[in-house]
């Protein structure tokens, strides 16, 4: 198997030069991205779990950045290119203005979201039909994903927003949500799901090239074992955000599912130290509690506007819990 790529500034456009070379043949792409986690939930009536769970994504998509994006490449009948398969992409941050920040070496070596993006755009990766993407419980990744490469906010509706993600990705299968609705398999988690059916993690966990490699090793796997074709019912369904299991009390409001339970909340480490505060949208009054990072100074109790707008206005510190 080949190795993982590590891609910074210094070689991301090498890097970039040999992901186009693949895709000719390799146009299964799977996606994980790294990210710190949920740092606001909205509050109010919501019409559905669905629209809470796209506002919830939404806002962190605002609020937050991406620490680290991983694309593996397979071909139609889950071969790997034999030079490199995945590229692990680590993005820049700025420790003294991020809520929540990865290691140093991303402010000095990582690579700006802008030029990560226009990489992106021009690659063939994205705005594509015969590119199929694979991914694994992905509804944040994507949202974050399209928040970079458009260089915008995300729409307030969540019909726009599943239009535009039908333009520059075509075709997404999660994985999670094809296992789940053909109740093949009890785990949670991507690991626990591959630890299931025997396959190994190449990698560290909890990065985002070895959790795209492991996707896709996982995805053919489930495709050798159960699905001869792929089923197209199930493009543009992720667990979690379009797609949710029925709640055990339908009268609770507060759509806290076992979706959101799963692998892709708040890190326990920080979940510890919550302390609440709010964030009220200026186009759509949505407003939210935000959970600031344990030990990390609060941008927001020396100056409310520190991150923003664009979209929301952060109030100060309204107390622990």
């Amino acid at each position: 198997m080949a190795r993982i790529r590590d891609v910074w500034a210094p070689n991301l456009d090498s890097e970039m030069r040999a992901i186009r070379n693949a895709l000719d043949t390799y146009a299964y792409v799977a996606l994980d991205l790294e990210l710190p986690g949920d740092v606001a939930r909205p509050i109010g009536t919501w019409s559905s779990a669905s629209d809470f769970h796209y506002q919830t994504m939404r806002c962190n998509a605002e609020l937050l950045k991406v620490i680290q994006v991983g694309i593996t490449l397979t071909d139609e009948e889950g071969n790997f290119p034999e030079e490199a398969s995945t590229w692990q992409f680590n993005l820049k941050w700025n420790i003294s203005e991020e809520m929540y920040y990865p290691e140093h070496r991303h402010e000095e070596f990582g690579i700006h979201p802008n030029d990560f993006a226009e990489f992106m755009i021009t690659s063939g990766l994205v705005l594509s039909k015969d590119v199929k993407y694979i991914s694994y419980h992905s509804g944040y990744d994507f949202g974050f994903f399209l928040s970079i490469l458009s260089g915008t906010g995300l729409p307030v509706s969540d019909a726009e927003y599943y239009d535009l993600l039908s333009i520059w990705f075509p075709t997404i299968y999660d994985l999670k949500v094809i296992l789940r609705a053909g109740r093949h398999v009890r785990s949670a988690t991507l690991q626990g799901t591959a630890d299931d059916l025997g396959i190994q993690r190449i990698g560290p966990a909890n990065q985002a090239g070895s959790d795209s490699l492991l996707a896709a090793l996982l995805f053919w796997k489930v495709h050798e074992l159960w699905f001869t074709s792929i089923n197209d019912e199930h493009n543009h369904k992720f667990f979690g955000l379009n797609f949710i299991l029925p709640a055990q009390n339908e009268a609770d409001r507060s759509y806290s599912t076992a979706a959101e339970r799963e692998d892709r909340t708040i890190p326990r480490d920080i979940q510890n130290g919550l302390a609440a505060a709010t964030v009220a949208a200026q186009n759509n009054g949505v407003t939210m509690t935000m959970p600031p990072m344990q030990g990390l100074q609060n941008p927001l109790s020396a100056n409310p506007y520190a991150l923003g707008p664009p979209q929301y206005m952060r109030s100060s510190l309204v107390g622990g819990r």
